[in-house]
């Protein structure tokens, strides 16, 4: 009775790993904004984009701070920072304007945000299903996700890894060199970016 037990929790285990057939790719995908506009994902092409999922009453919650000063760092020189919101692991507000209200009044919030999306299972966003066919779904919340300028998933970070960890900061500062290199972003005098 346990063995089989066991064995059924495998198996349903394996099925909500298993990465879906025929996921988009990154370009593909399109979220919602929090506000309720589209976001399509290749409106950031050319640009390294960082992708986490959030939730508003985590333990992680403050790496907030960490996804702000990031955005504040690199935005000029094209890094894009995207929020998540999740209720996958029941930690996440109700509605939008509730996760708005709280990042914008408990953190200052001024990078892009969507909907809240499921980021797991077989009803996962399109692109946490492409994110499942390169690497692996969201164990947690915030766990981020660096998709380089030309689209392919650099690497993902669990949850432990924080928004300005060396770490991650290389692999961003790396992305950005190389969109630069390669003429996809580029920084105009006044400091603001600029698409080639």
């Amino acid at each position: 009775m346990i063995a089989r037990l066991f064995a059924g929790l495998l198996v349903a285990s394996a099925a909500m790993a298993a990465p879906s057939a025929g996921a988009a790719e990154p370009y593909e995908t399109r979220f919602q904004s929090i506000d309720g506009d589209p976001i399509p994902f290749s409106a950031f092409r050319g640009r390294p984009v960082l992708v986490v999922n959030t939730a508003s009453r985590c333990g992680f919650t403050h790496q907030y701070d960490g996804l702000q000063a990031i955005w504040e760092r690199y935005r000029d020189q094209g890094l894009v920072v995207l929020g998540v919101p999740s209720g996958d692991f029941n930690q996440e507000l109700a509605s939008e304007q509730e996760v708005k209200e709280f990042c914008e009044v408990n953190f200052g919030l001024d990078f892009p945000m969507t909907k809240i999306e499921k980021v797991r299972g077989p009803n996962a966003h399109p692109f946490y299903a492409w994110v499942a066919d390169q690497a692996a779904q969201p164990r947690w919340n915030f766990y981020k996700y660096l998709v380089g300028a030309d689209g392919r998933l650099i690497d993902s970070y669990s949850s432990i890894t924080g928004p300005e960890s060396p770490e991650l900061t290389r692999q961003i500062e790396a992305a950005l060199a190389e969109a630069t290199v390669r003429g996809r972003w580029s920084v105009r005098e006044d400091g603001a970016g600029a698409t080639n």
